[in-house]
């Protein structure tokens, strides 16, 4: 217990979130955090200070108002404040499993520079389950269609979200999503262990209550370019993401049983993959398996290859150091409380494979940190003489991914910059052709959910000044 301000008001610490034992976990893929009770909900909301500037609506990049939902929880006034979320966010439940809130809105609360912040994610999903269980769904009028009608393309993050205010200002929202289900990196790229599908699917649910019609299987540059939805919508919203991985360039990594994050993961979350033989989509794997990179990706499919059935040894190789990760520390602690082996200052140099061309191991080398390099970090640098045979039977690639060029390159006019990210103007987010704008991974080629959410409010703005003004 602290004391803060000069009425030395008291902190108390920070009410911590129960979560499922790591030996029972690590057997299936059950959600981890167990959330709060009410009571709980209700004890983290008093620690608010109600700061009268509030600097964590500054760091959330959908500008949630955050002491006044918090404040509503502390009376028990639930329902006012799943509304005051809602407001802004659509994803209230999802945002509060998957954001980074430690370097937005928590990392922005006022008594983070001294004692614990306010744990504003788990509070929001809180309101958020309380309301999947407490708020009825039902279809709701949003007000008379204006007669503007959006194309939206991807229905990931930035795409739902521009959807949700694009059908608030009135207009007729149209998305268009290439796989069978909606919800992007939110349903193909993050384990059901950390955002359950059922609570995924009731969130959608509820947008598409709204009146907002989403079209699966639409591949957007083959099945329908983006001058045909031109035609036939006053506006088009971009939000494909980032699917096209990045590879490390070294030999034999195109072997058999080398996967790059993307396809593990979509493979294991949109296909089941876990789930064999109730689907029939098994993912191969080996009894060792190496995860190269730091990120959350890669924390992601070192724990989902931890719990395939045939794995003994799950293992991220990183050729920076744990200071330099760029994962968020929740999910490294819940990888190495789970099991999995932190290889650190190590580079994979090439993929040694069998007389049947399927990985039996890799050759790495050990890397030290030189001067920082462009991101900040110290640059890692190779140890001469210090490679070794690392024995692993499937290597998942997680260094990174740019967006994918089919839609600049069946879009006459679009403009793309390095790794194919689509050109915008700052302000509006509209791209070089006229009534096309983009947003999330497309614009960024690897951003956090929120903040692609935070790119969908931005263009669903700018859209209907557009309409407006035509």
């Amino acid at each position: 217990m602290a004391e803060t301000g000069k009425k030395k008001r008291v902190v108390e610490p920070r009410v911590p979130m129960a979560e499922r034992a790591a030996a029972e976990r690590v057997r299936d893929f059950q959600e981890v955090p167990q959330g709060y009770t009410l009571a709980q909900a209700k004890a983290e909301a008093r620690r608010c200070l109600q700061c009268k500037k509030p600097t964590c609506i500054q760091g959330c990049p959908v500008r949630i108002n955050i002491p006044k939902f918090i404040a509503q929880i502390a009376e028990g006034k639930i329902a006012e404040a799943y509304a005051t979320i809602y407001e802004a966010n659509t994803l209230v439940s999802v945002c509060g499993r998957v954001c980074p809130q430690e370097v937005q809105c928590e990392g922005a609360c006022v008594l983070a520079k001294k004692y614990d912040p306010i744990a504003i994610g788990a509070l929001e999903r809180y309101v958020g389950d309380w309301a999947a269980e407490n708020v009825p769904r039902e279809k709701r009028d949003l007000g008379a269609e204006k007669g503007g009608a959006v194309a939206v393309v991807g229905a990931g993050p930035a795409g739902l979200t521009a959807a949700a205010d694009l059908r608030r200002y009135g207009h007729h929202v149209v998305v268009f999503e290439a796989l069978h289900e909606p919800g992007g990196v939110l349903t193909y790229g993050i384990p059901e262990f950390r955002l359950p599908r059922a609570i995924l699917k009731e969130e959608l649910g509820r947008l598409t209550d709204t009146g907002v019609e989403i079209v699966p299987n639409c591949v957007i540059g083959k099945t329908l370019t983006v001058e045909e939805l031109l035609g036939e919508f006053g506006a088009v919203f971009l939000a494909t993401g980032a699917g096209l991985p990045h590879f490390m360039g070294v030999p034999g990594e195109m072997a058999l049983g080398v996967y790059s994050a993307n396809e593990f993961l979509t493979r294991v979350n949109l296909l089941y993959a876990y789930k064999f033989p109730e689907y029939p989509t098994p993912v191969k794997v080996g009894r060792r398996v190496a995860v190269i990179g730091g990120g959350n990706t890669a924390m992601d499919a070192a724990r989902c290859a931890k719990r395939l059935p045939g794995v003994e040894e799950s293992i991220i190789v990183y050729r920076r150091s744990r200071a330099e990760m760029p994962a968020r520390e929740a999910e490294i602690h819940h990888a190495e409380e789970e099991g999995v082996r932190l290889e650190l200052l190590q580079a994979p140099t090439r993929v040694l494979t069998d007389e049947r061309g399927w990985v039996r191991g890799m050759e790495v080398v050990r890397m030290e940190l030189g001067e920082p390099d462009a991101s900040g970090r110290r640059r890692p640098v190779p140890v001469a003489g210090s490679e070794f045979i690392m024995e692993v039977e499937t290597v998942i690639v997680a260094v990174g991914q740019a967006a994918n060029p089919l839609i600049s390159r069946t879009t006459e006019g679009l403009k793309v910059g390095r790794n194919n990210v689509i050109l915008v103007e700052e302000e509006t987010l509209m791209s070089s052709r006229p009534g096309v704008f983009a947003g999330g991974d497309a614009i960024t080629g690897g951003t956090t959910v929120i903040e692609a959410m935070g790119h969908g409010r931005k263009a669903a703005a700018s859209i209907n000044r557009y309409l407006q003004q035509r």
